[in-house]
């Protein structure tokens, strides 16, 4: 059976773009590498919270349902994710991990072990949860102690009286620094630059119409430069507050070389640590688009949604380059809406 797209992943992306094809009355598949539903979201830290409240946090079709907290947290977005598949009964084999896509004689053969399938037109959204990035610092590989990236960090138990580094100055590393300082005997935060901070009342819906504003702006070809940001800033969730008022959160600038034990700062200032909890970021799983040669430096050159070289690749719910906002619960509806209308129209004029 040839079908008309194939969706590869599972997560809020992947969910949003079958509202839509189930609206257009496309037949399509969804390849899921995780064992059950809830994407990315299943493997974050314990205590992880969204920045909105829930009526601000739904993909399309279906409102979240309210957490009974001002932010819902981890497991409530599991949960309504599970149950947003069983609701509109999404066709999703798993686990699948697919290897690779290849161009076939009517549209493409999706690869994972030894099994194959067809379809017309191809929609990643692998998102970036299995492409965890850390810098290559010096002697990084001489550490002797603990080292984790953000993506396998669960809980502030692990790290009970101990000395912790946390890297990285984006949200994960202030929330993560935060509730780690409560249990380590010490922390220290090493950040790029100067951490920059969103004002207490700024929270996911404002970053949501902050990110709608550019949107716009970019379908009338209007300047970005005079529009708010904030999008990389630090937003002030309570742990975070509390982090501020305990005086734990500010940073120091990056170390020249790791040893054994800690690491070197210019001048031979010397630290040692127990652990080193890398919340430097992560690249986009594309691992499986390697085979149609479209894949460079990380990221696929897109028109929109859809591969400028490649006609029939769509690429969904990575970050900015596909969309303001793309990578957000709410904000994907956007992307995955015209996305699914550019496919349609795609399919209509293909043999």
């Amino acid at each position: 059976m040839t079908h008309d797209v194939i969706i590869i992943g599972g997560g809020q992306a992947a969910l949003s773009v079958a509202y839509f094809l189930r609206r257009a009355q496309r037949s399509f598949l969804m390849l899921d590498a995780e064992e059950a539903g809830g994407g990315a979201w299943q493997h974050g830290w314990d205590s992880l919270r969204l920045f909105s409240p829930a009526t601000w946090s739904s993909i399309a079709g279906w409102p979240m349902p309210n957490a009974g907290t001002s932010y819902p947290g981890r497991d409530h977005v599991v949960s309504y994710l599970r149950d947003y598949e069983k609701r509109y009964a999404l066709p999703i084999e798993r686990p699948v991990l697919v290897s690779s896509v290849t161009r076939a004689e009517q549209g493409f053969e999706v690869r994972a072990g030894n099994r194959t399938w067809t379809t017309r037109t191809i929609v990643s959204a692998t998102g970036t949860w299995r492409k965890p990035f850390v810098p290559d610092y010096p002697g990084i590989a001489n550490f002797s102690g603990r080292q984790l990236h953000s993506a396998h960090y669960l809980s502030p138990g692990e790290f009970r009286g101990q000395q912790v580094m946390v890297v990285g100055g984006g949200n994960s590393g202030a929330q993560i620094l935060a509730e780690v300082s409560l249990s380590a005997a010490e922390t220290v935060w090493v950040t790029q630059d100067e951490p920059t901070f969103l004002p207490d009342d700024v929270d996911g819906r404002v970053l949501f119409e902050r990110a709608t504003a550019r949107w716009h702006a970019l379908q009338e070809g209007r300047s970005l430069d005079d529009l708010p940001g904030g999008f990389g800033d630090i937003v002030m969730v309570p742990p975070v507050v509390d982090a501020r008022t305990r005086g734990v959160l500010s940073s120091v600038r990056p170390f020249e070389r790791m040893t054994e034990d800690g690491g070197v700062w210019s001048g031979g200032v010397a630290r040692s640590f127990d652990a080193v909890i890398w919340c430097t970021g992560f690249r986009a799983a594309l691992d499986h688009l390697v085979p149609l040669d479209i894949v460079e430096d990380g990221k696929v050159a897109v028109r929109g949604t859809q591969s400028c070289d490649v006609p029939g690749v769509w690429l969904v719910g990575y970050g900015e380059w596909t969309g303001p906002a793309s990578a957000t619960l709410i904000g994907v509806m956007r992307t995955a809406r015209s996305t699914v209308n550019e496919l349609d129209e795609f399919l209509k004029t293909e043999p």
